[in-house]
């Protein structure tokens, strides 16, 4: 008598209920998490960026885990002490000059506008009548016409006097976050590794590897081409004597961080030292701002390459467009995006030609390779 084999139906109620279950968790478990995301994103690219140096460090102690977290936590706590002492410092160094401007500016008036104004092409006669304009304009009227922009800036600077003590808070608790994953990295790995692992075997495996390999490459081609360009403009800035190099400088760091090079925060500096009557100034200052412009070409491919062996082609339209994206964050989670989805569509796409199998001509000259299974495990075709 034949056997019937009953297939079990699906209950697709349960599935329904189920998907939305999780789901409901997912949503909820971020929501709740929601004032830690940002902190916890920031500290782990800072943790996966300087980890070689944590490691570093505890073979200088002797391997003790406990003085390299503290060193590098304390490192970090520098990082928003030191400009905050500066900051706070140049305010305090300057406060008579600024009341002597706030008083200035009733009995201000425009001088004339230089000679060279007028020789630069396109725009330099528009903007020597501007000029001439305004400087005919009396103390009271010029005072009259800036106001609406001094407004401006004071609303500005208020919003963001008002947001700093978010910042700061914000800042302590990557820190704190920093020091948590530098003291159990490990662990905090290996876990991520097996939730891929569970979701795509060998290959989600390889892609949290990927990830850290983008982060730590954005992290040496990015950020340190960046403050060595910096460093390099706030030399010849203090070498010449522009006031306020501090601030230049600052500038110029953001520029390049932002992939738009040192010579928008620098050119203004050389034109003013040409105006002014100091044309040796200018000159160094110019050589510095060209050696700090073609040394990004220099240095940024061998740093990049040093952090992973990631093509130009993905890192630098995943920094731009990650940061105009996602603002500065957006930095080092643009390459990783577009890092992960080359590595996976180009696996997809050898996966799909090993399953035609290999062209006549190649056949001859090729070596058997591992074929990937999802499992986790690998297979070795037979010649």
């Amino acid at each position: 008598m034949p056997t019937t084999t009953t297939v079990p139906s699906r209950d697709l109620t349960r599935i329904t209920l189920s998907v939305l279950g999780i789901g409901f968790l997912i949503a909820g478990s971020l929501w709740v998490l929601r004032p830690f995301l940002s902190a916890l994103l920031w500290a782990t690219m800072v943790v996966v960026s300087t980890w070689p140096l944590m490691l570093r460090l505890q073979g200088r102690f002797a391997g003790r885990r406990g003085a390299a977290v503290a060193v590098m936590t304390t490192a970090l706590l520098l990082v928003l002490l030191i400009p905050l002492y500066l900051a706070v410092s140049t305010i305090l160094g300057q406060s008579d000059r600024i009341v002597e401007l706030a008083k200035e500016l009733s009995t201000l008036r425009l001088p004339p506008p230089p000679a060279w104004l007028n020789g630069l092409p396109v725009v330099g006669e528009k903007l020597t009548d501007r000029w001439l304009a305004l400087a005919a304009l009396g103390p009271q009227e010029l005072t009259a016409r800036l106001a609406p922009y001094l407004r401006t800036a004071l609303a500005w600077f208020a919003a963001q006097a008002g947001s700093f003590g978010s910042l700061v808070l914000n800042f302590l608790l990557t820190v704190a976050i920093a020091a948590i994953l530098y003291a159990k990295g490990e662990a905090a790995a290996g876990q991520l590794r097996r939730f891929f692992r569970r979701l795509a075997g060998a290959r989600g495996d390889a892609i949290v590897v990927l990830s850290g390999s983008a982060i730590r490459a954005v992290a040496l081609g990015i950020v340190v081409t960046a403050v060595v360009q910096s460093a390099i403009a706030g030399i010849g800035l203090v070498a010449v004597g522009v006031p306020f190099a501090a601030i230049f400088c600052a500038i110029v760091f953001l520029l390049c961080i932002a992939q738009l090079g040192p010579l928008f925060g620098m050119v203004p500096c050389v034109i003013w030292l040409y105006a002014t009557g100091s044309p040796a100034r200018g000159t160094v200052l110019l050589v510095v701002t060209i050696f700090a412009q073609v040394i990004d070409n220099v240095l940024r491919p061998l740093l990049i390459k040093k952090g992973a062996d990631l093509s130009l082609l993905l890192i630098i339209p995943g920094v731009i467009g990650g940061l105009l994206w996602l603002g500065i964050i957006g930095l080092f989670v643009g390459p990783v995006i577009l890092a992960v989805t080359s590595t996976l569509l180009e696996s997809w796409i050898s996966s799909g030609l090993g399953k035609e199998g290999p062209a006549p001509t190649a056949a001859v000259t090729a070596t058997p390779r591992p074929t990937v299974l999802d499992g986790g495990g690998s297979v070795t075709p037979s010649s």
